[in-house]
């Protein structure tokens, strides 16, 4: 961490020296150019007005000083037109501040830094040489010229590291006397010169340079005065620190804390080069929940050594090193020796690593309950006698693997992570969400019968179907694929389109893990089939999330670390009501993210397969009722058809056996038509209501 503080400082450093140098040219531009006034002037009022546009990686000035550099462009530009000074009072007021703060503070800065590294390497040249210490054959004279060696290199590189450190903070403050200095002597030349007559130059602006040159004398006392207080805090530092300069601190001084639960700092690592011969590595090492981390010098994060969960931790005598431990993993399958750089260390890693190994981080108050089993802890100190015997009295009953569900942690960040996400990229992510650690999900809320916690009830699920209950769900489906996972957060997003929303989202849970320190992670099963994604609890198996596999739009694992992976759900409804929202979901895997995306990959294959053969299954019996309709309808017609022709064939046997009464027929209608015709109108609508 302060390595990283400390490249911020020295990136700043090098904003500051690019910038002075442009303002430097810029007015030494003025003083040899006589002719060309108006145009250096005009360029030092731009570089004036850019300065609210510089990016420092400190952050920039408050805006007093923004609007005093912009009141200073704006007069210098209206000065532009003027093609005259006197170049002695432009030497003496206006190039020597600035160039005495170029030539020396910062150079000053650079040679510091020189400086530092040089010990820095000392340092760690002298670590390297107490660290070969032979444990079988002590010479005394050289144990001691080695550990007056390391003394005196650490003690060198503490302080000219707090004077590096200090000479950067108090650059700081000369850059704003370096930018306000000159500035104020080229306006006081310009008064001096322009005194008669001259019309731009009011009594307005001399009492703004007045207040100016207070402001510059008020800067430097309180920088003098900041300076003061940060030479005593060394003194004091260099006081209180000089009995940790020694390597191997006296232990009764300093004695060992036994009931860790995190650790931190650098231990030396064996690697194998042969069949007999090994080299040894120096890197930082930390503890992150139960894994145990490396980083190298000049990496930007950790990587996984090792998963410390029901690990075994014992002290080895390893060949001439001194203050070695060995670390093995649950199935005997990985180990590492490192060795620590004193006893008090070395006694603190195999004690911590104990306590995580029986997962006492994961209780609510781990340390209190590490004091319970301090001796357990001091225990582990010796070798053990039997790896699998002591393994085999942690495992636990009918299991094949220890169970390793762990409880959720904070819940949501809130605003503390409302503040982090408006640092991404709003393109990809919403502003203002909250980020998710526990396996809760705003989709599952409102199904009803979902169990919303490992501990809550709800229907037990058998992924392989071997259960003599009712049939599971997914029982019919074609593929079925069970993976271990750790849950490590969710947020909603706005875009689902590209893979780069999930490489944003992994990495703001991953930072947003390690600015509030949450390393617990939920342990679940993964089942893939054609229908879902489920979570479900590896120890009770009840299904604690369901996820559609239709509103799983995007998945992706991470380009470098393949034990990350995450995907995107599409669903209705969320922090506005009737808007479709989509959530990632992050997740940490053993090393098979690539092959989860694979599975989920196959599974919409097959889903979208399978809907294809439903639409064209369905397309089908809709052809073949239309037809049947068809077939119904024309079935219809033949039968009225064939009615019509009875019908005919009794009209025409009617007609052939009435022709013999045929004029008795004429008689009885032209009754009736007269009759009809004496009725009349009404007679006939009668008639005809009737008939």
């Amino acid at each position: 961490q302060t390595r990283s503080l400390l490249g911020v400082f020295e990136e700043d450093a090098a904003a500051i020296s690019n910038y002075i140098n442009q303002l430097f040219q810029a007015m030494h531009r003025i003083y040899d150019a006589q002719n060309e006034l108006s145009a250096a002037t005009h360029l030092t009022s731009k570089l004036l007005k850019e300065y609210e546009k510089q990016r420092f990686p400190l952050g920039g000035d408050d805006e007093v000083m923004t609007s005093t550099l912009q009141q200073f462009a704006k007069v210098i530009d209206e000065l532009s037109s003027c093609h005259a000074v006197l170049s002695t009072q432009l030497a003496d007021a206006m190039m020597f501040p600035i160039t005495q703060f170029k030539e020396r503070d910062l150079k000053e800065i650079l040679t510091l830094k020189e400086v530092f590294q040089i010990a820095s390497n000392d340092h760690d040249a002298a670590i390297t040489r107490y660290s070969r210490l032979s444990k079988r054959r002590e010479n005394e004279k050289i144990k001691a010229e080695v550990t007056e060696d390391v003394y005196t290199s650490r003690k060198k590189q503490h302080q000219t590291m707090m004077h590096y450190f200090c000479a950067l903070n108090t650059l700081q403050y000369k850059k704003k006397i370096a930018l306000l200095e000159p500035l104020l002597g080229y306006m006081q030349a310009q008064i001096s010169f322009f005194k008669m007559g001259s019309e731009n130059l009011t009594e307005q602006l001399e009492e703004f340079l007045t207040n100016i040159g207070t402001s510059v004398q008020n800067v430097r006392r309180e920088m003098d005065c900041e300076v003061e207080n940060m030479q005593q805090t060394i003194e004091d530092l260099e006081v209180a620190s000089d009995p940790l300069y020694l390597p191997d601190p006296d232990p009764t001084k300093f004695p060992a804390h036994r009931n860790l639960t995190r650790k931190a700092g650098y231990l030396n690592a064996r690697n194998k080069t042969g069949l007999v011969s090994s080299s040894w590595e120096r890197q930082f090492y930390f503890t992150q929940g139960g894994n145990l981390m490396s980083q190298a010098r000049g990496d930007v994060a950790g990587g996984l050594v090792m998963d410390i969960d029901n690990c075994s931790v014992m002290a080895v005598d390893c060949e001439d090193r001194r203050y070695c431990f060995q670390i093995t993993s649950f199935d005997g399958k990985k180990s590492s020796i490192l060795q620590a750089e004193s006893k008090k260390d070395y006694e603190e890693w195999i004690c911590t690593i104990n306590n995580i190994s029986k997962q006492i981080y994961l209780s609510e108050n781990p340390e209190e309950i590490a004091a319970r089993v301090n001796q357990s802890a001091l225990e582990a100190v010796t070798p053990s006698p039997s790896f699998q015997q002591r393994h085999e009295s942690m495992r636990p009953a009918g299991q094949s693997r220890p169970p390793a569900a762990r409880t959720s942690s904070t819940g949501s960040l809130g605003s503390d992570s409302a503040a982090l996400s408006s640092l991404s990229l709003d393109s990809l992510v919403a502003p203002d969400t909250p980020i998710q650690f526990d396996i809760i999900s705003p989709v599952s809320e409102d199904l009803p019968g979902q169990a919303k916690s490992s501990g809550q009830a709800g229907r037990r699920t058998n992924p392989f179907g071997e259960s003599g209950g009712s049939k599971s769900e997914t029982e019919d489906s074609i593929l079925h694929q069970l993976f271990i996972v750790r849950f490590l957060g969710s947020m909603e997003v706005k875009s689902d389109e590209s893979p780069d929303v999930v490489y944003e989202t992994m990495r703001q849970i991953l930072a947003a893990r390690a600015i509030h320190n949450v390393f617990r992670m939920t342990e679940s099963h993964l089942l893939v089939t054609c229908d879902c994604l489920k979570l479900i609890d590896p120890q009770t198996q009840v299904t604690r999330l369901r996820f559609p596999l239709p509103n799983v739009v995007l998945y992706a694992t991470h380009q470098e670390n393949k034990r990350l992976f995450g995907f995107v759900l599409r669903t209705s409804g969320g922090r506005v009501e009737s808007r479709q929202t989509s959530i990632c979901y992050i997740f940490e895997s053993n090393n098979e993210g690539e092959k989860i995306c694979d599975s989920v990959g196959l599974a919409k294959q097959i889903a979208f397969h399978a809907e294809l053969d439903r639409k064209a299954s369905e397309k089908q019996k809709e052809i073949d009722r239309v037809k049947e309709k068809q077939q119904k309808e024309l079935n219809k017609q033949k039968q009225i058809e064939k009615d019509l022709e009875e019908q005919s064939r009794l009209i025409a046997a009617s007609s052939r056996s009435n022709q013999s009464s045929g004029e008795g027929q004429f008689v009885v209608l032209s009754s009736s038509q007269s009759e009809d015709s004496d009725l009349g109108e009404d007679g006939k609508k009668k008639r005809e209501s009737e008939a």
